[in-house]
């Protein structure tokens, strides 16, 4: 904390442990231009803006949202309007979030059912087949 300000900053290993991620994955999303650390000489300091948009990043890379779209969202915050704009991008990218997942779903069904299909198909062949033990000793004679 910054005794002038009265503000927090966090280094990149403090960030790194508190949400469980490793210090190149903020790296990575430092590079990508979603967070801007200020520096002092050669380390990283963040402040709780940054903190903020790395938890948003890793609750939007949970719900399965992309990186530009995590960054769409983080564009969109504005405290000034109660962040409207930004609420209802992510309500819409939750409803096609779960849409993808509903047809996910069913493809999933689609295939178990098939692999079921084809399972039988093979168990059933494999009934009609000889015991390959039972062969060769009837042509062996032991």
């Amino acid at each position: 904390m910054s005794p002038a300000t009265g503000t927090r900053y966090y280094t990149i290993g403090e960030l790194a442990s508190d949400f469980d991620v490793t210090t190149r994955t903020i790296r990575f999303y430092e590079e990508a231009g979603l967070l801007s650390p200020a520096r002092q000489g050669q380390q990283r300091i963040y402040q709780e803006s940054d903190r903020v948009k790395l938890k948003l990043i890793l609750r939007g890379k949970r719900l399965g949202f992309s990186l530009a779209e995590s960054r769409e969202l983080i564009e969109q915050y504005d405290p000034i309007s109660g962040n409207r704009s930004q609420l209802n991008a992510l309500l819409r990218k939750i409803e096609e979030r779960r849409e993808t997942l509903r047809q996910q779903m069913l493809d999933i069904q689609l295939m178990q059912t098939e692999l079921d299909a084809v399972a039988k198909r093979c168990h059933d062949a494999l009934a009609t087949l000889p015991d390959t033990q039972q062969e060769k000793r009837k042509l062996t004679g032991k």
